[in-house]
């Protein structure tokens, strides 16, 4: 499924000659670099537990991975948080610029829509699919969750605060990407809440294992730098409530995220296992 979501990928950054090469060099380096494709992969499992087909959700796939590759070169930029590396490779500004950077970004959100816009059909699902991408990329979910990131140490140092900033910077794409794969199945509204509950607490998972990772990982097998959120001081799950507790924490929520699957069957085994592997990831 991994290699159905690169070519998918691959295809929709192809340009015409009305975009500078250096551009497509860039912005297919950003996308294109090796990744987990988590994202796609929730899209296409979500279609499938709910009765429709990886194909009806290839175009929801490609456009929440260009979503989320924008926002990691964004967010490598030196004036946020300031990377080298990404997924084993120089960041996007470190092999280009700040300025190419910056425009990758810019293009790939552009490029998102347009696929959501132009693949999905019917018309209405089209509208939807744009509609609930938007919200979770921009200004009060994405968009915002790293604003508040960005900001720092607070005097409000909660583990409602930190939940808050992780609903929107992370959670938020990985329930949008569920939302938009449910959308192309044309799924009841029960399928859809099932997957919003799982989704709510995947994200959360896949944060609090983030922020172990960065504390305890091995840089070679993450692909990033690590020890980073230490140095800036920010908000984590480890330097809130311990390594022990945010394993705890971990285990609780994987249960939790299956156990909101029931309504969807068999179909949503793919999705457990999904959920079961983050426990142990490595990157």
């Amino acid at each position: 499924m991994r290699g159905e979501v690169e070519q998918a990928l691959d295809q929709r950054l192809r340009f015409d000659a009305g975009c500078p090469e250096r551009l497509s060099e860039a912005m297919r380096y950003a996308v294109l670099a090796p990744g987990k494709r988590l994202r796609p992969l929730l899209a296409m499992l979500a279609a499938k537990a709910c009765g429709g087909t990886i194909e009806r959700a290839m175009p929801a796939a490609c456009a929440v991975e260009m979503i989320h590759a924008y926002s990691l070169v964004h967010d490598d930029l030196p004036a946020m948080d300031d990377d080298d590396l990404r997924r084993g490779m120089p960041t996007c500004h470190r092999k280009f610029d700040e300025a190419t950077a910056i425009l990758v970004g810019d293009a790939l959100q552009a490029r998102a829509f347009e696929v959501l816009a132009t693949e999905l059909t019917p018309a209405s699902v089209a509208a939807r699919a744009c509609a609930a991408l938007g919200q979770a990329a921009g200004a009060t979910l994405l968009v915002g969750g790293q604003a508040d990131d960005l900001a720092g140490a607070a005097e409000n140092n909660s583990r409602e605060r930190l939940e808050a900033i992780h609903h929107r910077k992370t959670a938020a794409m990985i329930l949008v990407s569920l939302e938009l794969g449910a959308l192309t199945a044309e799924a009841s509204d029960t399928f859809r809440t099932a997957l919003a509950e799982y989704g709510r607490r995947f994200g959360l998972v896949f944060q609090i294992t983030d922020d172990l990772l960065d504390a305890h990982g091995q840089e070679q097998q993450v692909g990033k730098r690590l020890g980073k959120d230490a140095e800036h001081g920010k908000l984590t799950y480890v330097t809130l409530v311990g390594v022990d507790e945010s394993r705890r924490l971990v285990a609780q929520l994987v249960d939790e995220a299956i156990a909101a699957l029931a309504p969807l069957g068999e179909k949503a085994e793919p999705l457990k296992l999904l959920a079961r592997m983050l426990v142990d990831r490595k990157k």
